[in-house]
């Protein structure tokens, strides 16, 4: 079993910036870890759906993004460390929500939330305006 950890949340001003980490912890050794294929990246706001922002192959080659953060956040990920990283610029009061990290075992990449097997706790992030 994959687990994942998010950190780097926290409550900062608007037009700032914040670097959220996911890493996998546990048996990373295991086979379950070998089958994650690409990560990705999904918030969500009180009262709201839990909604896509980001997904990474595996290898890192094919990023996709969904146009409210296209240009404003970043997604990597650094196999040899079992992480994946989503950089966030300009924070907007909009952007408060819980961060989550979801995995899958799927080859093709999914905007979807029930295409991942894996996901964090999630970690909270605060715009203030």
């Amino acid at each position: 079993q994959v687990q994942l950890v998010e950190s780097g949340g926290g409550l900062v001003q608007a037009g700032d910036s914040l670097r959220l980490v996911c890493a996998a912890s546990g048996r990373t050794s295991s086979y379950d870890i070998m089958e994650v294929r690409h990560m990705g990246w999904f918030r969500q706001a009180p009262g709201k759906e839990r909604e896509f922002l980001a997904s990474i192959s595996r290898f890192g080659g094919v990023t996709a993004y969904q146009d409210s953060v296209k240009g404003r956040f970043t997604i990597s990920r650094d196999n040899a460390k079992n992480a994946a990283y989503l950089q966030m610029n300009g924070l907007k009061p909009e952007d408060t929500a819980v961060y989550y990290c979801a995995a899958s075992k799927l080859a093709l990449m999914s905007r979807t939330a029930s295409s991942y097997n894996y996901w964090g706790q999630g970690t909270q992030v605060t715009v203030s305006s």
